[in-house]
């Protein structure tokens, strides 16, 4: 893989051209109901403006009464474009890698360990369920998630795959993937397994069946944001890191301003 030809093209069409996305000045950035997504995915910003242009960020999204979230990565500038933010307001989030793989290079073989199958989610229960292993998984809510999942199954179902891997009626893992039409990136999220589930190969079996439906969608590439316990998994498969991000978010309720 050229790496860099890689970085370029998902700059290109997963941040200056995502769909959904708005460009003002030297920001694209994505504003969506409340229940949604709200952020900047991309910024070309110098010394000289990137203040201003924080600013101008932050004021939007006030306006709206929407906390937001400033997705940095490593190779954006200026160079201090981190510091810059937090001196504004905003709280890092942890690092994660940007891991993109060729799914031509993707093993797409389903090796369940036994007693687990894969089913499909499509409508509120399933939502309900993913939600669930979320919470457990990460240890975190998922009320945004569920109202976010809710509304893609609702407006926009054929961006969004999602599955549960169920071991009898229990939900044991709950991963999906984001499809974006007319670009040649579909991306990854969740995998969130149960601990007593981990290490039994679901969370592998559940990549190698996404890369199976984007495959067959004619996508080219399958991207992650990996966290430092997925991040081995991923390059045992193929995955190679592009780049790295930090989600930097600003909290209405948290500030001053």
């Amino acid at each position: 893989m050229d790496h860099d030809a890689v970085l370029t093209l998902f700059d290109h069409q997963m941040r200056q051209h995502t769909q959904g996305g708005e460009r003002v000045g030297d920001v694209v950035r994505q504003a969506d109901s409340d229940g949604d997504w709200n952020g900047v995915v991309w910024s070309g910003l110098d010394r000289a403006g990137a203040d201003a242009a924080i600013a101008e960020q932050v004021r939007y999204f006030a306006s709206l009464r929407r906390d937001f979230e400033w997705k940095l990565y490593a190779h954006d500038r200026p160079d201090d474009l981190g510091a810059r933010l937090r001196a504004a307001g905003f709280t890092p989030e942890p690092e994660e890698t940007v891991m993109v793989a060729e799914i031509r290079d993707l093993p797409t073989a389903v090796d369940l360990p036994e007693g687990v199958r894969l089913r499909p989610v499509t409508d509120a229960a399933g939502v309900d369920l993913m939600a669930d292993v979320h919470e457990q998984a990460f240890g975190t809510s998922s009320a945004r998630l569920r109202e976010q999942l809710l509304a893609q199954l609702a407006q926009t179902p054929d961006t969004v795959s999602m599955t549960l891997a169920m071991a009898g009626d229990l939900p044991v893992c709950a991963a999906r993937m984001e499809l974006h039409p007319g670009t040649e990136f579909a991306s990854l999220w969740g995998g969130g397994t149960l601990a007593a589930w981990r290490g039994r190969g679901i969370y592998r079996a559940l990549i190698a069946h996404r890369a199976r439906i984007a495959a067959e969608g004619g996508y080219r590439f399958l991207q992650v944001d990996a966290t430092s316990q997925s991040r081995p998994i991923l390059q045992r498969l193929g995955f190679v890191p592009l780049s790295t991000t930090t989600p930097y978010v600003y909290a209405l309720g948290e500030q001053r301003h």
